[in-house]
């Protein structure tokens, strides 16, 4: 009985990239350190016998900003984003249209292509993350309803190139989805997301959305979180309302996943799959496969395993400047999701 399982997808950076990123490199030296270290995670990703893998994300700044990652038209005082342990991060701010993208996903999509065979799933930020860049007073010739198609625009060229590039998979990452429960409690803000995200997934045909999927989980940075105090039960019956294809569901690092899981199996519906996590990056211990195992048998209770899929939490490092967790500790970690999902479909078959 066969459990797919995939990547969220960040590693964490070689040290000598970080330094480079930090440093003011050249932008040949840079680029030099970003292909050694994409070479080394990709070879590192194929040994440890994952059926689809992604790039690490060495060459994107963030998970979150590598299409607008160097746009003039944007000033550095935009949505604060708080973490548990009291550090943040902060969003850019738009002064000014027409919105474009700097840098499309295909791009990372098309040189890891030429690294390998593996299938490559490929993560971009969703439009509905991007929509906070615009500011709460308005832009004088540039109203918000004209940012928003070019924003529809731009979020859906950026799934199509990952496509033409050859994406096995593109997953949209949705962190900010629980967050907005905790700005707006009442789910307004949430439901607007889910229906922005659903302009850009409603240009695409039933064929091609089978093969896109939408991340939630409650951030990860420096070993915190941003929002894991908000419920699931808050958060899925809406984040389910998006037309893709699969729900990728940080799980291992809850403390009682047991009614999220029965939640899930109440809401998976058709061909849809929800991959569990089963992985928890921001833990330094390395699950054993027999623990990954034991998780996949607990959510099989739940969840048919027709619709069931294994990924890790979330990414490792989704921000470049992320060292919390070491290189070698979350390749360990992804074998053992890979050794475990094994496992798993020896004792279901």
């Amino acid at each position: 009985m066969s459990i797919p399982t995939e990547p969220i997808g960040s590693v964490p950076r070689p040290q000598s990239l970080i330094d480079a990123l930090t440093s003011g490199s050249d932008p040949a030296e840079l680029a030099a350190q970003m292909q050694a270290a994409t070479e080394d995670t990709i070879a590192r990703f194929e040994a440890t016998g994952s059926p689809i893998i992604t790039d690490g994300e060495q060459s994107k700044p963030s998970f979150a900003t590598y299409s607008i990652h160097g746009l003039q038209n944007l000033a550095p005082d935009g949505v604060v984003i708080p973490f548990a342990d009291g550090h943040s991060r902060q969003l850019p701010r738009l002064t000014e249209g027409p919105f474009r993208y700097a840098t499309y996903a295909g791009k990372y999509t098309a040189a890891a292509k030429e690294l390998t065979r593996t299938p490559i799933k490929q993560a971009v930020i969703s439009a509905s993350a991007l929509s906070l860049l615009y500011p709460q007073d308005g832009l004088v010739d540039y109203p918000q309803e004209r940012f928003l198609d070019d924003l529809v625009e731009e979020a859906e060229r950026d799934i199509r190139r990952c496509f033409e590039a050859g994406a096995e998979r593109v997953q949209i990452d949705f962190t900010e989805g629980r967050l907005s429960l905790k700005l707006d409690p009442s789910g307004g803000l949430l439901r607007q997301f889910v229906a922005l995200n659903n302009r850009v997934l409603s240009r695409f045909s039933n064929e091609e959305r089978a093969k896109i999927g939408i991340h939630t989980c409650p951030g990860g940075d420096h070993d915190s979180t941003h929002s894991a105090d908000v419920p699931y039960t808050e958060l899925l019956p809406d984040l389910f309302e998006t037309k893709v294809g699969s729900f990728y569901v940080q799980l291992a690092s809850e403390s009682d996943p047991e009614p999220t899981l029965a939640l899930l199996g109440k809401l998976v519906k058709g061909n849809q799959r929800v991959f569990v996590g089963v992985i928890d990056p921001i833990s330094p211990e390395v699950e054993s496969a027999e623990q990954v195992k034991a998780r996949i048998l607990r959510a099989v209770r739940h969840i048919p395993v027709s619709n069931l899929g294994t990924t890790d939490d979330c990414g490792f490092a989704p921000f470049a400047d992320d060292t919390a967790t070491a290189r070698d500790i979350s390749f360990a970690k992804i074998r053992a999701r890979v050794e475990g999902t094994r496992l798993a479909e020896v004792e279901l078959g």
